[in-house]
């Protein structure tokens, strides 16, 4: 079992979570990089055996190839796993990314996440992010519609905003916060305190900022065609190679091992949410982040210090 556990939305959760994006492969979308079904399927199982039960999917994780490999790997543990979706991010007919909480959209998603993980219901399913040009009331009032005939267990809201939980509060509980949290954003749930309550679980995506903070990623790094990080305009517009240059500057001015930034960043998302989700692709990656996750790094404060200084 994994070192920490918290008991929140009506059972144990294991302090680390597995973000799907990693297991999206071959189908593209939002992916980083091609992994089979078996060896996808072999992952969560193995994810599953070491305590892991809080598994992060969104349809635009391989256009639902992730979440279709998650219904297949838990058919026979449906009742001791959390699955995790989202709504509000698919695709138009010719692959290009959607990005709308209309309503309509947001029910069509839901039945297809429910398809893809061969169940009756999702425990938790959230809107991925606020729309500007649809009030997020709106399709909140069809989730909660979807949680009263069961669809539905817990409501959450992902990358949200004051606003937006503000208005929520019109509609329906929401039970989970799921945000950006790492050492380079360790203020957007603290943003957020005055309305995330105690029994309100948070989530944090990102703990390893696509990579960079295992420093695997340098400017030198070639991408897949199947990972996003070779294409996605956010990706080649956005301060990734910045980053890099700041982790390097950091690492060599503290005199930082191999590993010690990575076991930094694990405590650090331990500090600011409840279960911290990685995007693992091998076994390795695994034991990695469940040992970082079971031991405090005595430099932390040191790092994260330096860290708000981005």
């Amino acid at each position: 079992m994994l070192m920490k556990t918290i008991d929140k939305l009506g059972k144990k959760i294991g302090a680390l979570g597995f973000g799907g994006a990693a297991i999206s492969g071959e189908g593209k979308g939002y992916g980083f990089g091609d992994i089979d079904e078996c060896k996808s399927i072999e992952l969560l199982l193995k994810a599953y055996d070491e305590g892991v039960n809080v598994f992060d999917f969104a349809p635009i994780y391989g256009h639902n190839l992730a979440e279709a490999r998650a219904g297949k790997a838990f058919r026979n543990h449906r009742e001791n796993v959390y699955l995790v979706s989202k709504a509000g991010v698919d695709w138009h007919d010719n692959g290009r990314v959607n990005m709308s909480n209309d309503p309509k959209i947001v029910m069509k998603m839901l039945e297809q996440s429910l398809r893809n993980f061969q169940s009756d219901y999702i425990d938790i399913y959230m809107i991925h992010w606020p729309d500007p040009r649809v009030d997020i009331r709106r399709p909140l009032e069809v989730l909660y519609n979807a949680q009263e005939k069961g669809k539905i267990t817990h409501i959450g809201l992902c990358n949200t905003n004051v606003e937006d939980l503000q208005k929520a509060k019109e509609v329906c509980p929401v039970d989970v916060i799921q945000m950006e949290a790492n050492l380079f954003n360790q203020n957007t749930i603290k943003n957020l305190e005055i309305h995330v309550q105690e029994h309100m679980l948070t989530l944090g995506w990102g703990s390893f900022d696509k990579g960079i903070l295992t420093q695997t990623v340098d400017e030198e790094r070639k991408f897949d065609s199947s990972d996003c990080r070779s294409w996605a305009p956010w990706w080649k517009k956005g301060d990734w190679k910045k980053k890099v240059q700041f982790v390097e500057k950091v690492s060599r001015e503290l005199g930082l091992e191999k590993g010690e930034l990575a076991h930094a960043a694990i405590n650090c998302s331990q500090e600011l949410v409840d279960v911290s989700l990685c995007g693992m692709k091998t076994f390795e990656h695994l034991v990695r982040n469940k040992d970082f996750l079971g031991r405090p790094y005595s430099r932390l404060e040191e790092i994260r210090f330096e860290f708000s200084t981005y």
